[in-house]
């Protein structure tokens, strides 16, 4: 049985939105597990205020960056204790030099961007200085890369948050606009998937589990509960997957129908969100 502390509590119903007594119930129920949790408190009706990436309380710096031949898309978090550090000169100069050297050498994983050398010395080493002079825990937290036939970038101001896309297409009219609003819109709706073929099974089966204990609280029968759990699934699918929600600039038509507007066969082959807390 894991010690719940007063902490712990706090901190889900700063994620969740959800009572104190409720959180502690589940997080009690759900053994420390906070993902559980969150689910608990779902599968109990609760309304879960939070969205899936904006849940933790860490800072530093997410800095999304371009290629000149605009084929490439960098995104590196570093993150750290306390905002006073992520605003000081040592530690915005670290993060802007290593999302400089991404964006050139743009090496395929973390491990590799952590091992890189930069200034004669890895970016690990470096960061290990800053560490030591600083005095407080600092990490190359994420980077992800994407390489397509054109791809954009958006750096939410204050630098907690970007996302970075990437198209099937070049020459499409007005492609710089489309590629900036999708990228903001992935930063605005935070989706899980491009499309609903797009995913993972473990989501879907966690999306039906939910809704079918969601639909049994409401005490709808137990033979309605996977067709009622399917129909709160495609919900789901309209508002966390890329194509299927409602297009922010324009909410008449989904991000899926402005697509197929500008251009029939454009089509969106990844993107990337980072966000401080993720």
């Amino acid at each position: 049985m894991a010690n719940i502390t007063a902490a712990d509590v706090n901190k889900l119903r700063q994620m969740t939105g959800a009572g104190m007594m409720d959180c502690k119930k589940a997080l009690v129920e759900s053994d420390g597990d906070f993902e559980k949790a969150v689910d608990f408190l779902r599968k109990k009706g609760q309304k879960v205020a939070s969205n899936r990436a904006d849940r933790a309380a860490n800072e530093g710096l997410v800095y999304a960056k371009v290629s000149p031949d605009n084929k490439k898309a960098i995104a590196v978090l570093i993150s750290c204790e306390t905002d006073f550090v992520a605003k000081s000169t040592d530690f915005i100069k670290f993060a802007n030099d290593v999302a400089d050297y991404a964006i050139v050498q743009t090496p395929k994983t973390i491990e590799e961007l952590r091992s890189a050398n930069l200034n004669g010395r890895t970016v690990q080493d470096n960061l290990t200085d800053i560490i030591g002079k600083i005095g407080e825990k600092m990490e190359v937290a994420r980077y992800e890369l994407i390489e397509a036939e054109r791809v954009f970038v958006y750096n939410h101001p204050g630098n907690r948050l970007a996302t970075i896309v990437g198209f099937n297409k070049d020459k499409v009219q007005n492609i710089d606009q489309v590629g900036k609003e999708i990228a903001m819109q992935i930063a605005a709706m935070n989706p899980v998937a491009i499309d609903k073929e797009n995913v993972d099974a473990a989501t879907i089966a966690r999306e039906i589990e939910i809704g079918k204990e969601q639909a049994r609280q409401e005490g709808k029968p137990e033979d309605m509960l996977e067709k009622i759990a399917l129909g709160k699934l495609n919900k789901f699918y309209k508002e966390s997957t890329l194509l299927n929600q409602e297009f922010v600039r324009d909410n008449k038509k989904t991000v899926g129908q402005y697509l197929t507007e500008t251009d029939k066969d454009l089509k969106v082959t990844a993107f990337k969100r980072l966000m401080l807390g993720a």
